[in-house]
């Protein structure tokens, strides 16, 4: 089922201001959960984990900061 502009947007808002912040606190206290790694080691897993959470938004997000489509040409 495909959404709509304005549903993706207010995924997107949500995604970006609600479960954004809440995956980095989550990411943060597992990571101090374990012994400090490496900083190298430690800099690779932020990185990657930063890449990770958006891979399965990336259709929310798509086409969202432009012009409504479904709004009629004048």
């Amino acid at each position: 089922m495909a959404l709509s502009w304005k549903a993706r947007r207010r995924w997107a808002l949500f995604a970006l201001v609600v479960a954004l912040p809440l995956y980095i606190v989550v990411t943060v206290n597992v990571i101090d959960l374990f012994d400090r790694p490496p900083f190298l080691l430690e800099l690779a897993i932020y990185i990657a984990l930063g890449i990770v959470w958006a891979l399965p938004l990336k259709r929310i997000f798509k086409g969202v900061g432009q012009a409504d489509p479904d709004t009629p040409k004048d």
